[in-house]
């Protein structure tokens, strides 16, 4: 199942959201602003991504620049528990499932959620317009 975590106020989460509903995809969505991350559900996240905390870590937001972090000098575990006291440091939307992670709105890689055969077959129409 694939899960999608928002914050209201995201206009990046309800496009998200729209995209995932257009393309039929189910899903399961979560406000982590009105239900926060524990900690293992933060090291599940960790664990999906490709760099780290950088990847998901908001360093714009007004809660990082109010902390002063140095994320260098942050112990994994004071990481996972400042995600989980802050939940506004952490970017959104996120959407992923147990392989695969995707953090904010990017259409073109939101995309690899979709079913393969519905990928392949959009590919071929792509293909055949670029052969017309």
């Amino acid at each position: 199942m694939l899960n999608l975590y928002v914050a209201p106020s995201s206009a990046s989460s309800r496009k998200a959201r729209t995209w995932l509903k257009d393309h039929e995809i189910s899903f399961k969505e979560r406000n982590i602003n009105s239900k926060p991350l524990n900690a293992d559900e933060v090291k599940c996240i960790l664990r999906l991504t490709e760099n780290g905390s950088e990847d998901i870590i908001s360093t714009r937001s007004n809660i990082f620049k109010k902390l002063h972090l140095d994320l260098d000098d942050l112990s994994l575990g004071q990481l996972v528990d400042l995600l989980v006291k802050y939940p506004d440091l952490i970017k959104r939307p996120i959407i992923f499932d147990d392989k695969r992670l995707e953090v904010g709105y990017n259409e073109e890689e939101i995309r690899r959620f979709l079913p393969r055969d519905i990928r392949q077959a959009e590919l071929k129409q792509l293909e055949e317009k670029l052969e017309a």
